[in-house]
Formats: C-alpha cells, structure tokens, sequence
C-alpha cells in the first residue's frame, strides 16, 4: 500500500485572507464540494472572483471524517452519470492537481446475502453495463479469490451468496484531495476564509445580494450552498424549507495493521462497509444514527453492530483493537438522492443531500455545480436532480445501491 511521495510542503498551502466587501461568487461551506466548486469555476468558467466561507478549519466537517470509498455503481442512469463522471475525474485528479491523492483504484465488493440481494444486485450489474461501467457478478468462490479473508462459509447466519464488483472503484486520502483543491483555487486567486460563519443571507425583491457573516456582511453576484448537513438551516435564513433530514453517521478506524484487506467490502444486509487505508487502519462504517441531529457524535449501539457485523464477515480481525470512532453529519433526501441545482430566490444554489455518498462525486459535483453556477442553468448530469422533483414526483431513488440505510 504504497502512494505518490509528498512533495516538499510550505509552511501553508494557501493564504489566509480577510473577506473582502463583495465577491462575484460567495460559496458557503469550505468542504470538498465547496472547493472543488471553486476550482472548476476558475478552471472552467475563468470566474475566479470567489470567496469560500468556511465556520471552522478548511475541510473540517464530512471531508475530514468520511470513509473515503470511491465508486459509480448506481442503478438509475441519472445517478450513474453524475457519479461515473467522478470516477472519471479522480482517475486522472492527482495529476490535474498536481497534488498526491493516493487515489488507489482496489475494487469495491457488494456482498449479497439472499436470494433478493442477488436478483437486485444483478439487476444493478446489468443496468451498469448498459451505461457502460465496469460491474461484474461474482459467485462465493470467485469473491474469496478477490478478497480472502471474507468469510464465504455457507452456514452463517448471513452467507455470502455472490457480490457485484467494480475494479476500478477504491479509495483516496481525503485530506490530501482537499488539500488539492485548496491549493490550486488558491493559485487561482480565490479566497478562502476559514472561521467565517454566514449568520445570514440577504434577499432583495427575489434576487439574493449578499451574506451576513460571524466576519462582516460580504456582498455576493451569486450565492452557493454546500453545506452538507447544515444546509436546511442555510435555506431556512431565505424562508426555504427542504426536504432534508440530518443525521450523525459513525465510522471507526482500528489500529495500524499489516496490509490484509485487498480491496473495499460493502455489506447493507449485514451492515457494515470496511477497507484498509493505507497507513494500516481499518476503516469502518456502517448506517446513519436514526435521530435527527448536528452532532458530530452518535449512539454507542450503532458501533457495537458494526462490529458485530464485521467479524460476521472477516473473523480474522477478532483480535483487532479499535482505535477511535466519530462522526459526521449527513443532509438526507427521501429518495437517496442529490439535490443539485436552481432555488426560487434568483441566483442562490444548492447543492446538497448526498446522504452518505458525498465524498466519491466530490470532483464530478464540483465540475457540474460550477457549471450550473456560472451559467444559470444544470449541467445535464445535475439536471435530474433539481428541487423540483419533490414536486412532479421524477424521484430518483437509489436506497437501494445507496449501500448503507438511510
């Protein structure tokens, strides 16, 4: 499990600056959508008047505490374009960057367990290969040749009765990708602003014209949400009610062990999804907490089932130790899917609800919610997604290939 050696670090990736008065673009939420919002808006758009307003350290919310699994295995055709469309941008991101991701491209297991998670995930496998992604099924012994450790013994409670796989799905040190970007949009002469809450938005006759920040009001042409968790209470400053809910999701990481585990394993009868980073940890998650909440913390219950769940699946780690757990705080929608797009206050635009899912579309979301920034209009890929659908019914609805409950 070797990477990309690190180049020689400043003492800072980017500068620290004050806000200024007014911005063309102000991005709320210095995450990783928020900074790869900003980078594909210069890169792409040439906008480079942006500030980024982050309430605490730069990618410190779902960025820092996410469990960094790469893939594009969706059922429906919108949600496998707009994440197909990542992967193919975190295969050749480290270069665009310029900047060690240690994206490593290991494969991704979806275990099934019944004889209804095999004709879903088959009809996932299929639906896949239509639009053109790697998906393959895989009986018990052929998983156990992708990953020997899992536990393929046909008298447990839950065997494993087959998987879909993707090859060129992984994972990448999250903390290097925004790091990344926050470079680059730095380069680009963007502003990033860390320890600047937005206390407000202001709204004139339907047009949005500015924040009102913990640092000073900042007058803003346009204005983009990428929140996460906190978005709902972002609208709500506009009188925008979503349909959103946030709740905490856990994960865990062991301590340093030898490389065993190959690949990614992903299990939603079980409950648990598990890979080996490349310092050596495992890392674990599993559902999102059942209550509503904004803290960075959850139920102790939910942790003892995903251990359970994992030595169901690996007993070799029986002796493994847990090093610590966390959590973060994940905005979901009633279909499982996005929110990306147009609000009714002109120019002010959304992008959030990717439940569990937003670490792997950071760079495809960034690329298409500039887009629909700069122009107005969704990118083709976003367009499913727009807020409207809560209202015409076109749901999108992946709870299904989401792999874990939401």
């Amino acid at each position: 499990m070797t990477g990309t050696p690190l180049p020689d670090h400043p003492d800072f990736l980017w500068r620290n600056p004050d806000p200024k008065r007014s911005y063309e673009v102000v991005i709320v939420g210095g995450g990783g959508h928020g900074l790869a919002t900003a980078y594909y808006l210069a890169k792409n758009h040439g906008i480079t008047d942006i500030a980024v307003l982050e309430k605490g350290w730069l990618a410190g919310g779902n960025m820092a505490r996410n469990t960094t699994i790469i893939r594009s295995n969706y059922l429906w055709d919108e949600s496998s374009g707009i994440y197909e469309h990542s992967l193919k941008l975190w295969e050749t991101l480290e270069e665009d960057l310029d900047y060690p991701i240690l994206f490593s491209q290991r494969g991704v297991l979806n275990l099934a367990h019944t004889l209804q998670d095999i004709r879903d995930s088959r009809r996932r496998v299929h639906a896949n290969q239509l639009n053109g992604i790697d998906a393959e099924w895989l009986e018990p012994d052929e998983v156990a040749k992708v990953c020997p450790i899992v536990n393929i013994d046909p008298d447990v409670r839950y065997p494993v009765l087959g998987a879909t796989y993707q090859p060129r799905a992984g994972i990448a040190k999250h903390d290097y990708v925004a790091w990344g970007f926050a470079r680059r949009a730095d380069a680009y002469g963007i502003d990033l602003i860390q320890n600047c809450e937005v206390t407000g938005i202001d709204v004139t006759d339907g047009r949005v014209t500015g924040v009102r920040t913990t640092r000073g009001d900042i007058a803003a042409g346009k204005v983009a949400l990428a929140g996460a968790g906190h978005t709902s209470v972002l609208a709500e400053m506009v009188g925008l009610r979503l349909p959103l809910q946030s709740h905490p999701l856990q994960a865990l990481v062991s301590e340093l062990l030898e490389p065993v585990h190959p690949t990614v394993v992903m299990s939603n009868a079980v409950h648990v999804y598990v890979s080996q980073a490349h310092k050596g940890e495992l890392v674990m998650g599993a559902g999102i907490d059942s209550y509503n909440g904004y803290g960075q913390r959850g139920a102790f219950h939910i942790i003892e089932r995903q251990m359970a769940a994992a030595l169901e699946l690996f007993p070799v780690f029986a002796r493994a130790h847990m090093l610590r757990t966390w959590a973060g705080i994940v905005d979901t929608t009633p279909d499982a899917s996005p929110i990306v797009g147009l609000t009714p206050v002109e120019n002010l635009y959304l992008n959030c609800g990717w439940g569990t899912g937003g670490f792997k579309a950071t760079p495809g979301v960034g690329w298409c919610y500039a887009h629909t920034v700069a122009t107005g209009e969704p990118h083709p890929y976003n367009a499913p997604f727009a807020l409207s659908r809560f209202v015409t019914g076109a749901l999108v609805d992946e709870h299904g290939a989401a792999a874990v409950a939401h």
